[in-house]
């Protein structure tokens, strides 16, 4: 049969009428939609052969089902997924971008690395030992801590700075570098802090003033003179100068390595005293109140930077003999040893065998904070003293001397420190005892969870990663409030009595009448006896 055949049948097919009415029904059948995705199959083979002309794959039979499949996922619409959209501004992505000018550096910087280089420690050379004791916050982590801290010595001109750890926080954590204090640096904020002090003061000052002068005038007017009081506050207990003491170093801290540093304020006797009687956690955000009990002077950035001073006070350890006192500053038996110490050259350095055996080996290198929340001792009464001369002319007894308060000396071993709830404050460790030629001694503080210690021939570091709380033993309680004061002494002549009813008045009332009738007739009769 010839083309010109077929195409004849063809068309005589067409015109039949019941082929066409079966081709009508077809069509029809085809392209009704489904219940369950609203398409037909009609569509779904015209999608289908369009895209097998349009890529011709080869063996079309065989990836048929595939290309079909592949269709029907093009125009799936998941109406019931419960998965969020990706945000646009997503955390991950935020603090890469913050962290990107940590990586990117000037061409023209070889001169500055020469002299940024005493500034900061290797801390490269800190992480390999720290990954041998089991802390650290890790390879990547401590690369932009180091990072952050250029930039830091960098934008501030800083002597010297070090990496002194991180305190864990419930929404953000703080990394905490430690700054070598720069005399003259303090001088003109602590300036304008004490300025705004005494404007405060002198505030304060007149509208006391303002409102004695009120209340005197109230009183000439009505002639009543209220009781003074007799109450007197407890002397302040002096701030120690920067560069001294608890604020012998400054503070920086930031969220996480790229964003901005804030500067710490220095530290006060009471925040350090407070801090001592309440359990806080951190939140993370510097200005965030400190609700507890004893009311804590100041926000969360105050009471991290008492939290700091105490830690360092406590766990900065260093191996015996890697400092000296100065020859220079030379005391007798009898004086306390100067808080100023030097690195001796001398030293040869201590096996690991040792350190990891004797807490003998080991020293404090930072000064004990006394009750009074300072290192050094500071005498009270002599102001308490100078206010009572300006009050009273005359006293009765004179007031006892205080005796001054001693901590241990700089440089104690670590031997001599108290236990704590029955625990030993220190742990000696060893990083390996199979290869111990190689291995790297630490000590660790279990007063302080979190503070390590590591040395290793002439090199040493210490670190802190916690939560910056305290060990308290098995729980905590907290202080109970101090008994209400009585307002006045309860007794039988303040004590007021109840009202007597109608009846008992009517009785005494009867009583008293018959006392006097009785009293009159005694008179009477003692009258007419006179008379007699």
């Amino acid at each position: 049969m010839s083309a010109v055949e077929t195409n004849q049948n063809q068309d005589q097919d067409q015109n039949n009428p019941q082929t066409r009415d079966f081709a009508m029904a077809l069509k029809a059948f085809l392209m009704k939609s489904s219940t369950k995705t609203n398409t037909n199959l009609y569509d779904h083979l015209t999608q289908v052969l369009l895209k097998i002309m349009d890529e011709r794959p080869p063996d079309v039979v065989d990836v048929f089902e595939d290309i079909s499949r592949e269709v029907k996922r093009a125009q799936f619409v998941n109406k019931q997924s419960t998965l969020r959209d990706m945000s646009e501004d997503d955390p991950a992505v935020t603090l890469a971008e913050q962290q990107r000018s940590l990586f990117i550096f000037p061409e023209e910087q070889d001169q500055e690395d020469e002299l940024l280089e005493p500034a900061l420690p290797n801390l490269t050379e800190v992480g390999h030992y720290l990954e041998q004791i089991g802390v650290g916050p890790g390879r990547g982590e401590l690369l932009k801590v180091y990072l952050a801290l250029r930039q830091l010595v960098k934008t501030n001109a800083l002597p010297r700075c070090r990496f002194w750890g991180k305190i864990l926080g419930m929404e953000s954590n703080y990394i905490i570098a430690e700054v070598e204090y720069r005399e003259g640096e303090e001088e003109e904020d602590e300036r304008s802090e004490e300025e705004e002090e005494e404007e405060e003061e002198e505030q304060e000052q007149s509208k006391g003033e303002a409102y004695g002068e009120r209340d005197e005038e109230k009183e000439e007017t009505e002639g009543i003179e209220p009781p003074q009081s007799t109450y007197k506050p407890p002397p302040v207990v002096p701030v120690e100068a920067p560069g001294t003491g608890t604020n012998k170093c400054v503070y920086y801290v930031s969220k996480e390595p790229g964003f901005p540093w804030t500067k710490l304020p220095s530290v006060t006797p009471a925040q350090i005293t407070c801090a001592r009687q309440i359990r806080k956690f951190f939140t993370g955000r510097l200005d965030a109140p400190i609700m507890s009990y004893p009311p804590f002077p100041g926000n969360e950035a105050n009471y991290l930077r008492a939290q700091i001073a105490r830690i360092s006070a406590g766990t900065q350890v260093s191996p015996l003999g890697f400092y000296q006192f100065k020859e220079e500053e030379g005391f007798e038996e009898d004086e306390l040893p100067p808080d100023s110490y030097e690195v001796n050259p001398e030293f040869e350095g201590i096996s690991a065998a040792k350190l990891s055996k004797s807490l003998s080996s080991w020293v404090h290198h930072t000064q004990h904070i006394l009750v009074q929340g300072r290192c050094t001792w500071v005498n009270l009464t002599i102001k308490a003293e100078e206010l009572n001369d300006e009050e009273e002319e005359e006293k009765e007894e004179e007031p006892e001397e205080a005796e001054p308060e001693i901590g241990p000396p700089l440089l104690t071993t670590l031997s001599q420190d108290a236990e704590l709830f029955h625990t030993p404050p220190w742990s000696l460790r060893l990083s390996s005892y199979l290869v111990p030629e190689n291995a790297v001694a630490y000590v660790r503080s279990n007063l302080w969870p979190g503070a390590y210690a590591y040395a290793t021939g002439k090199k040493f570091e210490n670190i802190y990663i916690g939560w910056g709380l305290k060990y308290a033993g098995e729980g905590y309680s907290p202080p109970v409030p101090p008994p209400p004061q009585t307002e006045y002494p309860s007794g039988p002549e303040i004590t007021e009595a109840l009202d007597p009813t109608v009846e008992k008045e009517q009785e005494l009332k009867e009583l008293e009448e018959q006392e006097a009738a009785k009293e009159e007739k005694d008179d009477s009769d003692e009258e007419e006896d006179e008379d007699d």
